[in-house]
């Protein structure tokens, strides 16, 4: 019964929390940023592992759906776009209510001889942000009291789970509504990233990003203390194993990062540069850095290494034979060779390097079965088309799908095929240069079939070492997130830049000149 209570206490906490946070824009931003990570990473590391568990592969197309969908539908039908956005609001709502149920199971759970009392604290934490969230969505939209509605629905919910028993949660079990929460979870994800209100603080000169970096700092530390939780308070093999195997990531790949970064740095002393004139040099570091060949040829081995700068020279050749620029081009680029590689590069390659960690914890979760070399290679290749993958980005995700038992066929078309094949660089193409590209893509994989090299890790680093390496990497990106802000630094991963949704439910009370904060807005991502 304690944790019933503590559990409705921690919801009631948002509206105190907003109050406090909302009193200078520096401090809104800085909740901006704790809610934007970890309401979302919640979603990634807590509910989504869950949903692949119960509805496999399928469950993911639903989340696409419930995440891109009302994009494509505002974009589409702009006259109806401020109901597809209060729909999806909804939505979200609707869907973390219904989540609070399954957290009032899982609390009796958390009382029965032999489980942990991890698991009922791991609940009452990620109450937190959700009260947090649930009133900065709803407060300056709705008002106080819709609000707060809301909020004693999932109190009551919560008891409803936690006194209904297993009647109740049977028929609400995640194998019935799998596919629904999916939708719903894609929802959610849509809100948090459109950020409904708060593109329109008053920050044109983006002076308050620090202030949302530190937000997103501690919303990173809650998550991590939730991840050690979860861990060490739930039974479920699955949750233990994805845990445990992104840890070890983490540690394998903290100092050869580092190293890459270094070499980045030399190499940009030695002259070579994004802004070289030869195309061929431009399009060498597009694909392979080579910094990236680094971290392939020290935790995959020689063998992969080789074929892997085969190929990205044959792509390279052929992308300056037929004259194709590179997309999305470095700007802005820093005059000293340390800030290059250790704050320029890291800018640029911290959310892929991250986003490969985390869709690699996802698609290569043991319960998607992806058993055929070339299925694996067709998901990966619809995988690249909406993102600009970085080829640090690309190496990681390269080596996460190796420790998860994928295809060398797979591994290798994130190594050669991850910077190149998007849509933002195949629109600068003709339809015979994109035909002539994918058969080289082909053709190194095809090579790399009829080779089977056999990929393995040529350093192995005193546990001491890892960690003070997986520290100073964790230094370097809270520094990307402090100079960028959680938004910005994101928004390199995102199919279309978030413009917000300037809707006429905006309060004068909240918000001065909309219109000018939004133009100001939609030129900042413009490249």
């Amino acid at each position: 019964m304690y944790y019933l209570i503590a559990s409705c206490i921690a919801l009631l906490l948002g509206p105190v929390f907003y109050r406090f946070f909302t009193t200078g824009t520096g401090l809104q931003k800085g909740l901006d940023g704790f809610i934007f990570v970890s309401l979302g990473g919640l979603v990634l590391i807590h509910i989504l592992p869950e949903l692949l568990e119960h509805g496999g592969f399928l469950a993911i197309v639903f989340v696409i759906i419930g995440l891109w969908g009302p994009t494509i539908s505002e974009r589409l039908f702009h006259r109806y776009s401020e109901v597809t956005h209060n729909l999806t609001l909804t939505l979200g709502i609707t869907g973390l209510l219904l989540h609070t149920i399954t957290d009032g199971g899982a609390m009796v759970l958390a009382q029965q001889d032999g489980n942990s009392a991890l698991l009922a604290l791991g609940v009452i934490l990620h109450r937190l942000p959700v009260g947090l969230a649930i009133w900065w969505l709803l407060k300056p939209q709705v008002g106080s009291r819709w609000a707060m509605t809301v909020l004693v629905g999932m109190m009551l919910l919560t008891g409803a789970g936690y006194f209904a028993g297993e009647q109740l949660l049977a028929h609400l079990s995640l194998d019935k509504t799998v596919y629904l929460q999916a939708f719903v979870t894609g929802s959610i994800l849509h809100v948090v990233l459109h950020q409904p209100h708060g593109n329109s603080l008053n920050d044109v000169q983006g002076k308050y990003e620090y202030q949302a970096g530190i937000g997103s700092l501690l919303g990173i530390a809650l998550l991590f203390v939730l991840l050690i939780m979860d861990s060490g308070g739930h039974e479920h093999h699955d949750h233990s194993h994805t845990t445990e195997q992104l840890i070890a990531w983490l540690l394998t790949l903290g100092p050869v990062l580092l190293l890459s970064y270094a070499i980045a740095s030399l190499r940009f002393k030695l002259g070579l540069s994004p802004h070289n004139k030869g195309l061929a040099q431009r399009w060498l570091q597009r694909l392979a850095g080579p910094e990236a060949l680094v971290i392939t040829l020290l935790l995959l081995g020689p063998s992969i290494a080789i074929i892997q700068l085969i190929g990205v020279t044959l792509v390279g050749l052929l992308l300056t034979l037929i004259k194709v620029e590179p997309t999305d081009p470095h700007l802005n680029l820093p005059e000293s060779a340390f800030r290059f590689g250790f704050a320029h590069l890291v800018d640029r390659s911290a959310p892929w390097i991250i986003l490969s960690l985390i869709l690699a914890n996802l698609i290569g979760h043991p319960s998607v079965p992806l058993s055929n070399p070339m299925v694996q290679v067709a998901v990966l290749l619809v995988l690249f088309l909406p993102m600009r993958f970085c080829n640090l980005g690309g190496a990681v995700l390269a080596l996460s799908l190796a420790y998860s038992g994928w295809s060398i066929e797979a591994v290798m078309v994130a190594l050669i095929a991850a910077p190149i094949f998007n849509l933002a660089q195949l629109k600068l193409m003709s339809w015979m240069q994109r035909v002539m590209l994918s058969g080289v893509i082909l053709i190194c994989l095809l090579g790399t079939q009829w080779l089977i090299p056999q990929w393995h890790t040529i350093i192995a680093l005193p546990q001491e070492l890892n960690l003070a390496a997986l520290a100073a990497i964790a230094l370097l990106f809270a520094s990307s997130l402090l100079r960028l802000g959680p938004r910005k630094f994101m928004a390199r991963i995102m199919l279309w830049k978030p413009k917000g949704h300037h809707h006429d439910h905006d309060r004068p009370s909240h918000h001065h000149e909309p219109a000018v904060t939004g133009e100001v807005h939609k030129h900042k991502h413009h490249h």
